[in-house]
């Protein structure tokens, strides 16, 4: 029998806090009702603001609130071969494009468009969609510019993925935290058009990581925030273009600051390590994020 895998896969680049509590917990609490196996993963791949300090305060802020995990830890930022193969299976299947666009040039292409009367179209983050203007750019043109050293991002094709896929895409999305029940949701990936998939100095983006990591390590069960709901879209795709495995998906409620708004580590709330020092014990925190 096939143990159910869950993860916690937090970003090293500031302070736990109780919304990454809320969430560790409860990966812990569902793998410890399934009697699964809870792996820790540090996705890392923004090597300039992931730092080896706020790795460390992850291992002790999970190690206080009592998490246990298998070892070894995956660390995005050791697999970067592993990406860089699947990236290129995604340029030799012409699912990717090099876009060279500055982000000027797109508020210009995109407010040059809007003059003229046309509603940019947005994604679920409410950002406006990549013009995608170099998609037609000869392979030449391409090789010439890349030749020379200009900046250029990896973005999937998404028109092409889904022409490749030819089927309609969902994921199965469990009801509640007891694993009970599931349903099927739409996948709409093209609601985000063409995302980044890798840069010119990183062979992977988040998307693309998330997908290979989660199907190399065997995960079953992805439990994360209602934040990254509309994201498993674009997961789900990449996921059928590569012919890897598809999680079942549960996103969990946010934890909510006075104001009502998401807790943020660039927002300077109150991090795990601050409530430690301040006296408060795991039971305590526990009770504030609901657990």
């Amino acid at each position: 029998m096939t143990l159910l895998t869950f993860r916690f896969a937090p970003s090293p680049n500031g302070e736990l806090h109780l919304g990454h509590a809320y969430s560790a917990l409860l990966n812990q609490q569902m793998a410890k009702a399934a009697g699964g196996r809870l792996l820790l993963r540090i996705e890392d791949i923004d090597t300039t603001r992931c730092t080896p300090e706020f790795e460390a305060g992850i291992h002790r802020d999970l190690k206080w609130l009592g998490l246990g995990w298998e070892e070894p830890v995956r660390r995005q930022s050791g697999h970067f071969a592993d990406y860089q193969a699947v990236l290129d299976r995604l340029i030799g299947q012409d699912l990717v494009y090099p876009a060279f666009m500055s982000r000027s040039e797109i508020r210009a292409f995109i407010a040059d468009s809007e003059k003229r009367g046309r509603d940019w179209p947005r994604d679920p983050d409410g950002v406006p969609l990549y013009p995608a203007a170099d998609k037609a750019l000869p392979v030449k043109e391409r090789k010439r510019r890349i030749a020379e050293n200009a900046l250029f991002a990896w973005r999937l094709d998404v028109d092409a993925a889904m022409a490749h896929v030819g089927k309609h895409l969902s994921w199965a999305e469990f009801a509640d935290g007891t694993l009970s029940a599931t349903r099927q949701i739409e996948a709409r990936p093209q609601d985000w058009g063409d995302v980044i998939v890798a840069r010119r100095d990183i062979p992977t983006s988040y998307h693309l990581a998330v997908v290979v990591d989660d199907a190399l390590q065997d995960v079953s069960h992805v439990v994360r925030g209602k934040d990254l709901y509309a994201a498993t879209s674009v997961q789900r795709l990449l996921q059928e273009v590569l012919g890897l495995p598809q999680p079942a998906y549960f996103h969990h409620r946010l934890v909510l600051g006075p104001d009502g708004r998401k807790l943020s580590k660039s927002l300077g709330d109150t991090g795990l390590a601050a409530l430690r020092e301040a006296g408060a014990s795991p039971d305590d925190v526990r009770k504030l994020v609901g657990l």
